[in-house]
């Protein structure tokens, strides 16, 4: 099927930038963009009808990490590194709330949690270890103590199996389908305009533009191909950025996720987490939301494919039953899996591939707090 010459004209004309991906970095990207430069033409080309990565699949997080995941970054990346990421998380929540109000995410201001027991980890050396991490990030959050013991509000929640809990106010929840179904609606009232449906498969430079091939799967049967040119692109499909970029050093990592009915009488409120982030759960109303458990299977879980697996899923229902869940009756209701992509270094990465043509990647779980500030780091780029 061919186009017609209007829609050559308009729909498919020449952009100034193109950005593949209408997740939470492309959204961000354009945004950033057009604040710098309000006249340039951006068109975001997306694969599905709505982000398919992780931006609305994900747990609806608003964090920047918990004690135990900072120290072990701290050990692994060194404590320079750590502060920067975690400030970059911290100014990246910061952000959503300056440019999107709370009603339009959905943002809950419910703090968060790290709930602990004596058997996977060591509360003496965490205990000798915490005021070390408050100073630390005294500079980035302006409290003396980021993080409390709150051992005594275990029992209040309904939780069960932990031995120890701290507390961190500064964390919250919100709804990841508004907050980029908002963010969606904010840079297309700037004029940057979103397609989807599109698959993109290659690009190729010449004379100084670059052409983009995509399709558009009009049914099982039948296919229409379509050329875009620009100046610059900008590739932000995170962990499938080695599909249409091989090479690149991103390993997917699925993060699965299941939701009760909703129970009467539900005591637990706030966001949590447990085993360095590697399990984490939190209240949707009267439902329970629990995702998680990728370390039980980690090279099952490096994959793009959004399907949720048995070993993952028993899991999940053994930990809602024995740690949230014990003394409620539910069913569940809802079941979904995302897939994150990961760095060696759980850096975020911007990567030139060519000139004028960079990919954005790995935000490494921490999407929805870091890719606001990426945003700003690819759009100074882009301005040079």
């Amino acid at each position: 099927m061919q186009i017609s010459i209007w829609e050559k004209q308009s729909f498919y004309a020449h952009h100034d930038v193109v950005i593949i991906g209408a997740g939470l970095v492309g959204l961000w990207t354009a945004y950033e963009i057009k604040r710098l430069q309000p006249k340039a033409s951006i068109v975001i080309l997306e694969k599905g009808i709505i982000p398919t990565g992780a931006s609305t699949r994900n747990a609806g997080f608003a964090c920047f990490g918990s004690p135990t995941e900072l120290l072990h970054d701290k050990k692994m990346l060194g404590e320079s590194k750590m502060l920067e990421i975690a400030e970059m998380r911290y100014k990246g929540i910061s952000k959503i709330r300056k440019i999107l109000a709370d009603d339009l995410t959905g943002y809950e201001a419910c703090g968060g949690y790290e709930c602990l027991n004596r058997q996977l980890n060591n509360l003496p050396e965490l205990k000798d270890a915490l005021p070390s991490l408050n100073k630390s990030l005294k500079a980035i959050t302006r409290l003396d103590e980021t993080f409390t013991w709150q051992n005594n509000r275990l029992d209040c929640f309904g939780l069960a199996g932990f031995d120890a809990m701290i507390e961190n106010t500064l964390e919250a929840a919100l709804h990841s389908g508004k907050l980029v179904q908002s963010l969606t609606k904010l840079v297309q009232s700037l004029g940057v305009n979103i397609l989807t449906g599109l698959q993109v498969n290659s690009w190729q430079k010449a004379k100084g533009s670059i052409t983009i091939d995509a399709v558009h799967f009009l049914n099982e049967s039948a296919k229409q191909e379509i050329k875009f040119t620009t100046d610059r692109l900008i590739v932000c499909t995170n962990a499938f950025t080695s599909l249409i970029a091989p090479g690149m050093n991103v390993s997917p990592g699925r993060g699965q996720i299941i939701v009760t009915s909703e129970i009467d009488n539900l005591k637990m409120k706030g966001t949590f987490h447990y085993d360095e982030g590697f399990y984490y759960f939190r209240n949707l109303g009267k439902r329970i939301l629990l995702g998680g458990a990728r370390n039980k299977a980690f090279d099952e879980e490096a994959t793009t494919n959004l399907d949720e697996s048995p070993i993952v899923q028993e899991e999940l229902e053994r930990f809602l039953k024995e740690h949230i869940a014990k003394d409620y009756d539910y069913t569940i209701e809802y079941r979904w899996s995302g897939v994150m992509g990961f760095t060696e270094d759980k850096q975020p990465a911007i990567k030139q591939l060519e000139d004028n043509i960079c990919a954005v990647i790995a935000c490494n779980g921490m999407g929805v707090a870091l890719s606001p500030i990426i945003a700003e780091q690819v759009a100074s780029l882009a301005n040079d």
